[in-house]
């Protein structure tokens, strides 16, 4: 029964409607936006990108240190060098 008279309504003003759902998605959105709690959970989360970040490197690096010794250890037992090139 409610839905008889609010079709008509929302028929004849579908753009005001429209409109105003617009204005009002764009103002909670900027309160969610510029409120403490997202900061935080940004910041938050910025933080955890660059600690994986960090991680990454150091494991990156120990990697290539293993390889490096691994390269030694091969070339020593053959007793002749092996020549890996560098890319910087």
């Amino acid at each position: 029964m409610v839905h008889r008279k609010i079709a008509p309504f929302v028929e004849q003003h579908k753009h005001a409607l429209l409109f105003a759902g617009g204005i009002a998605t764009a103002v909670i959105g900027a309160k969610i936006l510029t409120s403490q709690t997202t900061k935080d959970l940004a910041t938050k989360g910025m933080a955890g990108v660059i600690s994986a970040k960090k991680d990454a490197e150091e494991t990156f690096q120990d990697m290539k240190e293993n390889a490096e010794d691994i390269v030694y250890d091969a070339s020593a037992q053959n007793g002749q060098e092996i020549y890996v090139e560098k890319k910087e």
